[in-house]
């Protein structure tokens, strides 16, 4: 038994090994052109998996936009920043002194000239400061008149030299306290004998806040009666990052954007240093009409700009197959081709390599031929 079984085996392994000969021997007798059809129908279907048909037509329809692709390059910076009026432009106006007020003479919204009155205020410190003037200037016309009367009875010889000297310095004084007199008259807004002061602008402008009605009682802590602002002198300020001031230069021209929309262009005119927050404030001067005060406006700033290189949407760029790729237009659809991604600039994105830069792509929209070569690839699975 034992024998017969040694030869049994013997006689199986002898058969294996002419079957696997035989089918050795098929393959490598088949035509050489035959494994070149084979070899090029799996190349076909490998490069098929990356193409997504689609006509020009029919992309339209499915929301996907061809663009071409763009040169440029470079990262980003975003300045976050608002309209301001420029130093000078505009003045919160006081009342010089307390007292009622006995008129408004603008209204919110009107324009004034400088010097023009804004309210009037009833002031018994400026009754008082006013006579305290008037009192001076009594003062020195009788020093005056006496230092004229001692020199004449001098030149005489009827009074003495040390007379005379007396004189003339109580004139000095009485000439000293009339103009401290005066200075306190004209801080406190030339008020007349009845304590009447007028409140006037000091620049031209709009009147942009009115705080007192008539017979409001203005006191020493509240004084404020107005503000008026010229609308024409605005500046543009920026909040940026210490990085900002090695990118940036007084000179610089800033395109910036208002409400998403309007474009705003300045020019750079001071960099102030980073403060305790680490906010470098950038301000710029307008070339255009800018919008009013107190609009949000926002900036870029491009830094390292690699010039040539292509730059493509970040919408173009898709993962396929765990690669970053761009899907180019070829006759009847799109392929997808591997690529290389630098930095972002402006909604946009550097392709270091994989495109010449005379392409075609996929640009909004391409995330759909991502899904129809996804769906593709699970058909050809199953």
């Amino acid at each position: 038994m034992t024998f017969k079984k040694h030869w049994l085996m013997t006689g199986a392994a002898v058969v294996i090994a002419l079957g696997a000969g035989f089918a050795a021997a098929r393959i490598l007798d088949r035509p050489p052109t035959e494994a070149a059809h084979a070899e090029a129908g799996h190349a076909e279907e490998a490069g098929e998996e990356a193409f997504v048909k689609l006509t020009p037509q029919e992309a339209t329809r499915a929301g996907v936009s061809v663009v071409t692709v763009q040169q440029g390059g470079g990262a980003e910076l975003k300045l976050p920043g608002r309209v301001a009026f420029a130093p000078g432009a505009e003045a919160a106006v006081d009342a010089p002194l307390g007292g009622a007020v006995a008129r408004v003479h603008v209204g919110l919204g009107d324009r004034v000239a400088a010097g023009s009155p804004l309210i009037t205020v009833r002031s018994p410190d400026g009754a008082a400061s006013r006579a305290d003037a008037d009192a001076a200037g009594a003062t020195v016309e009788a020093a005056r008149a006496a230092e004229r009367r001692d020199r004449a009875l001098f030149e005489k010889g009827w009074v003495s030299q040390a007379r005379l000297d007396v004189t003339a310095a109580e004139t000095r004084r009485a000439e000293a306290q009339h103009r401290a007199a005066r200075a306190r008259v004209g801080a406190f807004g030339a008020p007349g004998s009845d304590g009447l002061t007028v409140v006037r602008s000091p620049i031209a402008g709009v009147v942009t806040r009115i705080s007192a009605a008539p017979g409001q009682v203005l006191h020493e802590e509240a004084l404020q009666v107005a503000a008026v602002a010229d609308p024409g002198r605005v500046e543009l300020l920026f909040e940026a990052p210490p990085a900002a001031a090695a990118i940036l230069k007084v000179g610089d021209v800033l395109e910036s954007t208002v409400a998403g929309s309007r474009v705003v262009s300045g020019v750079v005119i001071a960099i102030a240093p980073a403060n305790a927050a680490g906010v470098v404030i950038v301000r710029a001067r307008p070339s255009s009409s800018a919008p009013p005060a107190g609009s949000v406006v926002s900036a870029r700033i491009s830094a390292g700009v690699r010039k040539g290189t292509p730059v493509v949407p970040l919408d173009a760029v898709q993962t396929v197959n765990g690669v970053p790729s761009v899907f180019v237009q070829e006759r009847g659809g799109f392929r997808a081709r591997p690529v290389v991604t630098g930095r972002t600039a402006d909604g946009g994105v550097e392709i270091l390599s994989g495109l010449n830069g005379a392409e075609q792509i996929a640009g909004v929209g391409a995330f759909l031929l991502k899904a129809e070569l996804a769906k593709g690839e699970a058909e050809h699975g199953h």
